[in-house]
């Protein structure tokens, strides 16, 4: 489509969980009066995904009415799949503006490595568009989106209307409370944490083995700068993140050690 008359802005939504999940109606419901919103989103859910791109099969793209009058396809590729297809084939042009989400679950942590949601918004970085994945710390499908989605609007039209770098990517948690009870944005780093995993071991119907995993997260920083910190005392955690994985600290000592 060509760019749209006046200075409407186009928001790309996608996420992980699937077009049909609660999470991303609340998500375009949030934002919907801050511009032109197109959906593209993955036909069923993709948590868990990352980073991955479709290679070597057909990818499809199937209007969806899910949205009323507001412009969605079904994917049936990855969420970065969502993200290119709808630059190259859909809008025919860059979003002002791509989010992700609102994820069931948390993204905060390690997760973003894993997430799907937040690879879509990456994914839009890397295209230099602003991007904000957006998850809540709740897996039930009857999750009260109402905290998440006031936070997703107030970030969103500062983002649309602020002058920051094209490659902007945030990653929003929101904790599973009641609105009144959030304490407002916490700007904070990524916590250094993990899953201590173990592959439960079981049997079929037909007796062959089969893997299960499992795991409990465990958190190793206990600083009060953490998205952890924040989640447990009840912030939105605002953890602003790079697909540029380059350690500068251990590059500037390498370079000095392995001078000739």
């Amino acid at each position: 489509m060509a760019k749209e008359a006046g200075d409407e802005k186009i928001i790309l939504i996608t996420n992980d969980d699937g077009i049909t999940s609660p999470g991303i109606a609340a998500l375009v419901e949030s934002v919907k009066h801050l511009g032109k919103v197109v959906v593209v989103a993955p036909d069923r859910p993709q948590s868990g995904m990352g980073h991955a791109i479709t290679i070597g099969q057909p990818l499809r793209l199937h209007p969806s009415k899910l949205f009323g009058d507001i412009e969605a396809w079904q994917c049936t590729g990855t969420p970065v799949d969502c993200v290119k297809l709808a630059v190259d084939k859909v809008l025919h042009r860059k979003p002002d503006m791509c989010l992700s989400g609102i994820n069931h679950g948390p993204n905060h942590s390690i997760n973003v490595i894993y997430s799907g949601t937040m690879s879509a918004a990456l994914e839009a970085a890397i295209e230099g568009i602003p991007s904000i994945g957006l998850s809540l710390l709740d897996y039930s499908v009857e999750a009260d989106f109402s905290g998440a989605q006031q936070y997703a609007a107030l970030l969103a039209e500062q983002v649309l209307h602020k002058h920051f770098d094209k490659h902007l990517c945030l990653n929003v948690n929101i904790p599973a409370v009641p609105a009144e009870l959030l304490q407002g944005f916490k700007v904070c780093k990524q916590a250094y944490a993990k899953y201590q995993e173990e592959f439960a071991e079981r049997k079929d119907p037909t007796g062959k083995n089969y893997y299960w995993l499992t795991g409990e997260f465990v958190n190793f920083d206990k600083g009060q700068d953490t998205d952890v910190w924040a989640l447990e005392h009840n912030y939105v955690s605002v953890v602003p993140v790079q697909f540029d994985l380059t350690h500068y600290q251990l590059k500037e000592k390498l370079e000095k050690s392995l001078k000739h």
